[in-house]
């Protein structure tokens, strides 16, 4: 896996391009010199986390036959205080979804994504986040 950053301004507005071409944006905050056009790296952990777990969830539940019509995920994270580098600390995962969904069947894929095959939550974990998460169906 290759990824190119190119520097876009004079401050730290940076491109990421994947190697199939696909770009992400990320710059620092007002604080430290950013202009807020784009994500920040570490809320950039958090959204690979959510894709990461959504593709093993889909994934899962296309297999069972599942039928999905919405499917979301909200992340709430909170870093380290006063540490450097401010890892994540704890990271608060809630899946929703509705359509024809079991939901045994929806908490079993979550369950498994996030214990088993979710890359992005072993690095978190590994790096000492408490993830935990809950599950929503046709709420």
């Amino acid at each position: 896996m290759r990824i190119e950053l190119k520097r876009l301004d004079d401050a730290f507005h940076f491109e990421a391009k994947s190697e199939t071409g696909n770009i992400a944006y990320m710059d620092a905050g007002e604080n430290v010199g950013g202009h807020n056009k784009g994500v920040r790296p570490m809320q950039m952990l958090l959204m690979g986390l959510g894709g990461c777990s959504a593709i093993d969830i889909v994934l899962i539940l296309k297999k069972q036959k599942q039928v999905i019509d919405t499917f979301g995920i909200s992340i709430d994270g909170e870093r380290e205080q006063g540490k450097e580098p401010s890892l994540w600390e704890t990271v608060v995962v809630h899946f929703k979804f509705t359509g024809q969904i079991d939901k045994e069947k929806a908490e079993r894929a979550v369950q498994l994504s996030m214990d088993k095959y979710c890359s992005v939550s072993k690095t978190l974990e590994i790096a000492g986040a408490k993830i935990s998460y809950k599950v929503s169906v046709n709420e």
